[in-house]
């Protein structure tokens, strides 16, 4: 009898997990529901006597959304928590909605990579690799019917450089993909990081630090 050289079964076995980030279902639906005397890591089953077509149905993507803020732009989820029926699927969908000028400013998304295709209007997009590849930056011009991908957990953004209102629909490898918005999150956390480590990471004076903590950092989730 022969044996795959050890090398190989390694190769099978990493590309194989490669292919698995939320947890593959063990049934044909788990519709969620929330239990608030316990915490899981995802969403407790919907007993499916009870599950209904309603359960697998979001209406949010109907109407645009509301740009009216600082940002100019509006991202509308369709994660597990708005619709239960992608409970352990591991995928889900965004509506993004831009002003012209409008910005999705740099985000990263820890549980889920992310495919962007372009419905209407002109957006600017881009990613930024990882220290290990030199922190990279890749953009392009994205055209309506383009699409693009942006891997697992590099900060990315989408600019609206036309001068009409833009829209794009995201489709995401997770049920709960998350969102880190990267200004939010470094200048805008609460308890706020010591203005010590701020500005000697970003090597700028203290006065630099607390204007950015002192502002309004607007979410557009």
């Amino acid at each position: 009898m022969k044996f795959l050289p050890i090398s190989l079964l390694i190769l099978a076995l990493a590309t194989a997990t490669s292919f698995a980030y939320d947890p593959s279902p063990l049934q044909d639906f788990c519709v969620a529901i929330n239990d608030p005397k316990v915490f899981v890591n995802g969403k407790f089953c919907k007993d499916p006597k009870q599950v209904t077509a309603d359960d697998f149905l979001f209406k949010g993507f109907r109407y645009p959304g509301n740009t009216v803020n600082p940002l100019g732009s509006k991202v509308t989820p369709a994660f597990v928590d708005q619709l239960p029926g992608l409970n352990t699927l591991g995928i889900s969908m965004a509506r993004i909605d831009f002003a012209p000028g409008g910005l999705n400013p740099p985000h990263t998304h820890p549980r889920g990579s992310e495919v962007l295709v372009v419905a209407e209007g002109t957006l600017l997009v881009g990613f930024v690799t990882s220290n290990q590849l030199n922190n990279t930056f890749f953009t392009k011009v994205l055209y309506k019917g383009d699409v693009f991908v942006f891997p697992i957990g590099l900060i990315h953004f989408q600019l609206n450089i036309g001068k009409t209102p833009a829209l794009a629909f995201a489709a995401l490898s997770s049920q709960n993909p998350g969102v880190i918005t990267i200004a939010n999150s470094v200048f805008g956390s609460k308890p706020p990081i010591s203005a010590d480590v701020l500005t000697k990471a970003f090597q700028v004076d203290k006065k630099v630090v607390d204007y950015l903590q002192a502002q309004f950092w607007y979410d557009n989730n």
